[in-house]
């Protein structure tokens, strides 16, 4: 999921910076639009090369500290004008399924 989350920032940054929660400004923000696309498809990579490569425990670990990512983006919206329900309902809810998956993975 995260990958098409990085390719929409690619290809359609104005939208994905909304539905992140916090909207780009029209002009100035491409770099960092860029920048958060590229960073949620290597981090969707990665987390898929380990799940095809390497051990349970180790995607299980990666998927730990993966869910950094989303707990600090509810923390990012909500400093930054963004509702509430899209910083818990989207990042905070993604950080806890990413914790449960880790988790599953742990139990594998």
């Amino acid at each position: 999921m995260i990958i098409f989350v990085g390719l929409r920032f690619f290809f359609q940054p104005q939208a994905a910076a909304t539905g992140y929660g916090v909207p780009a400004k029209e002009n100035g923000d491409s770099a960092y639009l860029t920048i958060k696309g590229l960073r949620d498809l290597v981090s969707g990579l990665i987390g898929l090369a380990l799940l095809a490569f390497s051990d349970a425990d180790a995607a299980a670990w990666f998927m730990v500290v993966v869910a950094l990512t989303p707990l600090g983006d509810t923390v990012i919206v909500l400093r930054n004008g963004g509702t509430k329900a899209v910083a818990f309902g989207i990042h905070a809810a993604t950080a806890a399924v990413v914790l449960i998956s880790a988790a599953l993975l742990f139990a594998a």
